[in-house]
Order: C-alpha cells, then sequence, then structure tokens
C-alpha cells in the first residue's frame, strides 16, 4: 500500500525540505517530492507541522519503572513501547556496572526478546562497564570494576547473540590498547568514560580505535591548562563522537555549547541516560544496586551525586534550541543520526532514507512531539 505523507517540513541527512510529499509503501521510505506521486492511495495531511527521523537513543538505562538491569523480558518490551513517547524508535538498552554474572543474564535476555519487542526497535546492547575506575565512579557499583577482559566480554557477546554494539571503558586501566583493538576489530565501538585517564592515555586508547566519550565532562576527569584530561581529549581529538546529556542538570548549556562548537554538532551524540524513574513521579528509585531519589527534574544517590538522569529524548532536542545552541536541524541530527552513525548502525536508522523501515516522528515548528511512526503506521499520537 503507497502512503503519502503531506508536511510543510521534511528533515533529511541532505538538509530540510518541504513543503511536499513523503512516499512510504509498505512501510518503507520512499522520495520526498513537491508534487503528490501518482497511483497514491492515502495522504496523510500534515499541513504547518515538520517531519523527522524517529529519534536514536544510545544510552538509556530505563523507563517508566522498568530497568534495563532487571532483565526482565516482559519489561524490556513495555520499556521498548513506552519510548514511542520520547519520539524514540530504535535504542540501544543500556547496563550498569555489576557481576560478572549479572550481565551475562542481562545480555541473554535482551538477546532472547529483541526481536519481540513491538515499539522502539532494540539495535543492539550498550555496555556501559565494568571496566571502569573509581576516582570518577558516578552511580557504578566500583567493587564490580577490573581490566578489560576479552575472554569475558566474548561469553557476553556470545550469550547475547552477537548484538553488543557498544562497550565503555576506562583508557587507564591494564591491557586497553589490545582489548579496544581485538573489539573494534570485530566491529564493536568502544567508549571512554567514568575515567581520571589524562589526555595521552585517552589518546592512545583512540588510536586503537576507541571513537566515543560517555556522557562527556560528566564521570571524567576535567580540563585543567595543565592536564588537559579526558574532557580535552573530548574536544581536541578528531573524528571522535561525544555523549551529552542536555536536561540542563549534568552539563551547564554554555559548557555544552563550546563542546559543539569545538568538536561540531556532527560529532555530538545526545543521549537520555535515562533511568527507570523516567516518565515516572518523584520519588525513590532504584538504580541497579543503589536508592535514587527523583526531585525537581533530576534523579539524586545518598550524598547527592547525579544518577543517571529521567530526561526524555525528545526534551533533549528542544532544550538545546531554545538555549540558542543548536538550530532545529541540528539539533534532530544530534538526536537521531550522529546517535545512529556514532554506534555504526546508521545503516537501519537515524534518517529518512529511501528503502529503509519508516521510522519517523511529527513535530510542531516549536519541536513539541505530535506523533511517532514506526514502520509506516502511527503508534504513538498525542491527544
Amino acid at each position: 500500500m503507497k502512503t503519502v505523507i503531506y508536511a510543510d517540513k521534511f528533515f533529511l541527512t541532505s538538509g530540510t525540505e518541504g513543503p511536499g510529499f513523503l512516499d512510504i509503501t509498505d512501510g518503507i521510505f520512499g522520495k520526498v517530492t513537491k508534487e503528490k506521486p501518482e497511483e497514491t492511495e492515502k495522504v496523510i495531511d500534515y499541513t504547518d507541522k515538520w517531519i523527522a527521523p524517529g529519534l536514536v537513543d544510545t544510552h538509556i538505562h530505563g523507563f517508566k519503572n522498568n530497568d534495563v538491569m532487571d532483565a526482565n523480558a516482559e519489561g524490556i518490551k513495555q520499556m521498548s513501547e513506552d519510548l514511542l513517547s520520547c519520539g524514540v524508535t530504535s535504542f540501544l538498552p543500556t547496563t550498569l556496572t555489576s557481576s560478572r554474572e549479572q550481565l551475562t543474564t542481562v545480555a541473554k535476555t535482551i538477546g532472547e526478546v529483541y526481536q519481540d519487542v513491538k515499539g522502539a526497535k532494540i539495535q543492539g546492547i550498550y555496555f556501559e562497564g565494568p571496566f571502569f575506575t573509581e576516582e570518577y565512579k558516578g552511580a557504578q557499583n566500583p567493587g564490580y570494576f577490573s581490566d578489560p577482559d576479552i575472554d569475558i566480554f566474548n561469553e557476553w557477546q556470545e550469550v547475547s547473540g552477537g548484538i553488543i554494539k557498544k562497550i565503555a571503558l576506562a583508557p587507564e586501566r591494564e591491557g586497553v590498547s589490545d582489548f579496544v583493538k581485538e573489539v573494534t576489530d570485530n566491529g564493536v565501538v568502544v567508549a571512554l568514560g567514568h575515567s581520571n585517564a589524562t589526555l595521552a592515555e585517552a589518546s592512545e586508547a583512540v588510536e586503537c580505535g576507541a571513537s566515543v566519550f560517555v556522557h562527556a565532562f560528566n564521570g571524567m576527569r576535567g580540563l585543567n591548562h595543565r592536564e588537559p584530561g579526558m574532557v580535552g581529549a573530548a574536544m581536541n581529538l578528531k573524528h571522535v563522537f561525544s555523549e551529552l546529556i542536555c536536561d540542563g542538570h549534568h552539563v551547564h548549556p554554555d559548557a555544552a555549547n563550546i563542546l559543539m562548537e569545538k568538536a561540531g554538532h556532527d560529532h555530538i551524540a545526545l543521549i537520555t541516560d535515562c533511568m527507570m524513574a523516567g516518565g515516572m513521579p518523584d520519588g525513590d528509585y532504584m538504580l541497579g544496586e543503589f536508592p535514587v531519589t527523583v526531585k525537581d527534574g533530576t534523579a539524586r544517590m545518598a550524598e547527592g551525586n547525579l544518577a543517571g538522569s529521567i530526561l526524555r529524548l525528545k526534551e533533549a532536542v528542544k532544550n538545546v534550541v531554545e538555549w540558542g545552541i543548536a538550530t532545529p536541524e541540528e539539533a534532530i541530527m544530534m538526536a537521531s543520526y550522529v546517535p545512529a552513525v556514532s554506534c555504526k548502525m546508521d545503516d537501519v536508522c537515524g534518517s529518512i532514507t529511501r528503502g529503509r523501515a519508516a521510522d519517523f516522528i511529527v513535530l510542531s515548528d516549536a519541536l513539541d512531539l505530535e506523533a511517532t511512526y514506526l514502520d509506516g503506521e502511527c503508534r504513538f499520537q498525542v491527544q
């Protein structure tokens, strides 16, 4: 069946087009044209609206009271459906540092269920840890920290069915260079974070293949004029991507702007780092093994440290535009195409491209989410 979407503006990788028509046939993107295609069976009129790629959240631990670390198949399925309300159509369920056995269980559970989800598509797994160091541990349990071990990683990868897409580690740990070379040779993206590494240590890991910095500024050695550290590495090294939590609490808008200006918007991946309390009322929750209190827009551990976020990706897009540090085009790109590229999955998500699954969102000109489509079907609509 051929359906045509009419809208004022379409956000494509080459820029914006419109007003015009987007052809969708049997749930697959076709072309954007100025004139209505012939033999159209159905026209959906989104006059005054914008059409953008479905958002891609590559760092998310939970949502709506479901936590990836619970290794609950039904919870993961529900999380997938609930993320459609955030404009997210693809995501990487993200682990926390835990025991080898628990991480094996989580990897196995996601591997068994990822093709059965009915909402936002699981494009792989992101292992955030456990190869970190204690100085910037954040909400990661240092009791499970260790040096990277390729045999252990391969065990997790095998039980997952080969769907671990990204793993984060601290560059200063022993054996990082060999580990990074091996896993990147096998197509896994290596991210750097929760680390007190120097610029030299971070640079060496990047030379070996690491290419992403975990929630930049947070959980890493800051910029100093005598030792640029991890933040300096994220700002200065070429051909790397930086995750960024733009909720207004984790990173000051001016700091986010400095990184965007230095690295380029095309190397910033907006993420949420959202925990199970996302989409829930204020109160007490768990992040992995740690109790967390949600209040005033933040999730904090008992000592007051930030613990993940309750950010929704659609809000991050709107925030960076309202802060004046990105255009709507840049903001949408940072929440769709760039995350997909950074995790080497832009061949299946992150853009409105002919021949791809028609996963897209409908926005007002104020960047408010109005609808989320999956495979050409409206699966969420604001009432």
